[in-house]
């Protein structure tokens, strides 16, 4: 069986004021032009189907006809589940009447977990639907006050399927949440925490008895120990903490015997999301961006140390879609002492004092000549004084 993987498709999403609707059409277009060429038995959705709640209409509108496309045109199944960022009952709203087309939406966690059961030429896969639920809402529903974390809560809930599944059949999970294996998860400022202080965390050993689990919440593709357990990653990068990030669909093969096959491809976006650094003379001579796209959304970091005038829209003349800008003289470095000039101020000179502040700073180093400059000045402003 052939399945794509995605998750985290954020509609709605907006990125430093900027919404990303257009662009994500755009990404969704090419997930569907993958869908006519590999032909999958399912799509897989793993949460974050919204960027909110209450999506704004044209969030709405655009799932829709990307799920009608995927669903009635190519006759692919859909399985999806809520995530952390989704209302359940607005993602789960009509599931019963949409299912009996090939559209499995699970908003809301029940009792029984939503089997759906796909066939192939080698038997049945049963995927089992987990919507993203606070671990209060799994205590409620399963009787269960010894819940305190979402750990407690998914080892609840997967203890359940396992004793009604028949373990030698393929068994899929389609889970949204912060899984963790013994290597630390690649994560980035976009995912929204799901708790505080470490309760958020899911031990990856609960899935090791399934064929496949797909994953939503990490916005980078990774595998949590094993290529069985996987996130999809975003299709887009929603923050400049995602510049590094590879984004793409998993595609997972499952073969008869339950082995797993994983291949990534690339989605290649309307719009690349990264960061450009230099002085500002450099970044608008024509060498330095004619093999680059102009149109991307961008974090400019100056590296001028003067003072410029209007560089944001002397910037935008040539990029369009800047979305953030700093300048590095400004950058208070990390271990920057405190601008009081450190332990023995009061024994030193006003010169050692202005050196303490201005590498204190801007980071920078205090040349002879800089030092040559403050030193005059100094002298000058204290025969000033004198005068006075």
């Amino acid at each position: 069986m052939k399945i794509i993987h995605t998750g985290d498709w954020h509609i709605g999403k907006i990125v430093n004021q900027v919404y990303m609707t257009e662009d994500q059409e755009h990404i969704l277009e090419r997930l569907i032009a993958l869908i006519r060429v590999e032909r999958p038995d399912a799509l897989i959705i793993a949460g974050d189907i919204y960027d909110r709640a209450v999506p704004p209409v044209e969030a709405v509108e655009l799932l829709d006809r990307t799920l009608s496309r995927i669903v009635l045109d190519l006759n692919v199944p859909v399985l999806a589940v809520a995530g952390n960022h989704d209302s359940p009952d607005r993602i789960g709203f009509a599931s019963g009447i949409v299912r009996q087309r090939g559209l499995h939406i699970e908003g809301r966690l029940g009792r029984q977990v939503r089997r759906v059961v796909l066939e192939d030429e080698y038997g049945p896969v049963n995927f089992y639907l987990i919507p993203f639920a606070q671990p209060a809402i799994v205590r409620d529903l399963f009787a269960a006050p010894g819940i305190v974390d979402h750990d407690g809560a998914m080892r609840t809930v997967l203890e359940t399927i396992r004793a009604g599944y028949n373990p030698a059949e393929r068994n899929v999970i389609v889970a949204h949440g912060f899984i963790r294996g013994a290597d630390d998860p690649e994560v980035s400022e976009s995912e929204k925490p799901l708790a505080i202080g470490g309760t958020e965390y899911v031990n990856a050993e609960y899935f090791r008895d399934f064929t496949y689990t797909a994953l939503g919440h990490l916005h980078g593709p990774q595998k949590v120990g094993t290529d069985r357990i996987r996130y999809a990653g975003s299709p887009l990068k929603y923050s400049f903490s995602e510049v590094n990030q590879r984004k793409a669909v998993t595609i997972v093969h499952i073969g008869g015997a339950g082995e797993v096959a994983i291949e990534l491809k690339d989605l290649i976006p309307r719009r690349n999301l990264r960061k450009i650094q230099g002085d500002l003379k450099t970044l608008l001579d024509p060498a330095f961006y004619r093999d680059g796209n102009v149109e991307d959304y961008l974090h400019v970091t100056l590296t001028d140390e003067g003072e410029i005038i209007d560089p944001m829209n002397k910037l935008r003349a040539v990029y369009p879609n800047v979305l953030g800008l700093e300048f590095a003289a400004k950058r208070r470095p990390e271990k920057a002492a405190r601008t009081a000039a450190g332990d023995g101020y009061k024994s030193k000179t006003k010169l050692e004092l202005f050196q303490d502040f201005y590498t204190s700073i801007t980071g920078r180093e205090f040349t002879q000549e800089r030092r040559e400059v403050i030193a005059r000045a100094i002298s000058e402003a204290e025969a000033a004084e004198r005068g006075a």
